[in-house]
């Protein structure tokens, strides 16, 4: 088709095989939208079009994505709030005849149903990062890495140290809308129960810990870990998973570059006051302390 239909906050650019969708920049153009720029969707990741009346005189014309062909909407998980809704554009209620013409003729050309087996559309591209209330989170395409912080992170965290996980390694991403209570995001291994609650597993499995206490997960907080970070991040993590697949080669560890020595310092401060409030036991505090001297 080619032809441009522009709301409010996003423009949607009709072609022959896909909508390229533009969104706007702006104060009142949402976080999330400003974050993925723009994003192609291909008519095969569309399983059917709509369009209804909105609020205070406006037309909503929205594609419905297949199941499967979005990381971004997989990793939400239904969490996304109406306005956040990256499939909606907003429209004048006088276009709506306009809107309608666009609709037909998208049903027109659709022909994919059911889920997919593979993701259609792009994932938010690495390297990706937020901060997190107990931790900074960063992914840079091949793994995933918890760098906790010394205000928040929990004593077990502490305990486990900084964490990093490779693609190869993990079997999914569980996000909790920071605007939830409790949000967080927690890696999930091979082979793991990715529908299982925090604090319970199947019968003869380990618990899962909370993400609280969980060196696998981050949690989020007033101004932490908000959705327009996160959820980017969360669905980088799950395409690049499920791209690599279960038969893939584990990648070379790398070593880790050395630290600067005024945060070991600091980080040996926080172990010490752990030790003394009878958090971490004298075997564990000499163990972590070596390990952190070592990293000079």
């Amino acid at each position: 088709m080619g032809d441009v239909l522009a709301g409010f906050h996003a423009a949607w650019e009709f072609e022959s095989d896909s909508v390229l969708i533009r969104y706007e920049r702006g104060i009142r153009t949402p976080k999330l939208f400003q974050a993925l720029g723009e994003r192609r969707v291909p008519l095969e990741a569309i399983e059917g079009v709509t369009l209804t009346p909105g609020r205070r005189g406006t037309v909503v014309l929205r594609v419905e994505p297949r199941a499967g062909a979005d990381p971004l909407i997989e990793a939400a998980a239904g969490q996304l709030k109406e306005g956040g809704d990256p499939y909606r554009l907003v429209l004048p209620a006088e276009r709506e005849t306009l809107a309608e013409y666009y609709a037909d003729e998208l049903r027109a050309l659709l022909t994919g149903s059911g889920r997919t087996e593979r993701y259609l559309v792009a994932p938010p591209e690495a390297p990706l990062h937020f901060k997190a209330y107990d931790g900074k989170a960063s992914f840079d395409g091949t793994a995933v890495s918890f760098r906790w912080s010394w205000t928040g992170a929990s004593s077990a965290k502490w305990k486990a140290g900084d964490q990093s996980f490779p693609v190869a390694d993990l079997g999914g991403v569980e996000w909790r809308s920071p605007e939830a209570f409790e949000g967080y995001l927690r890696l999930l291994p091979r082979d793991a129960d990715a529908a299982a609650p925090a604090g319970s597993a199947a019968p003869g499995a380990p618990a899962v810990p909370q993400a609280d206490q969980d060196p696998a997960a981050v949690v989020f907080g007033l101004g932490y870990g908000p959705v327009h970070e996160s959820l980017p991040f969360a669905a980088a993590v799950l395409a690049a998973v499920r791209e690599r697949g279960a038969s893939a080669p584990v990648p070379v560890p790398v070593p880790a570059p050395r630290r600067d020595p005024a945060d070991i310092a600091e980080r040996i401060r926080h172990l010490g006051e752990l030790h003394q409030q009878g958090l971490v036991t004298d075997e564990e505090f000499s163990s972590k302390k070596a390990e952190l001297l070592a990293e000079l």
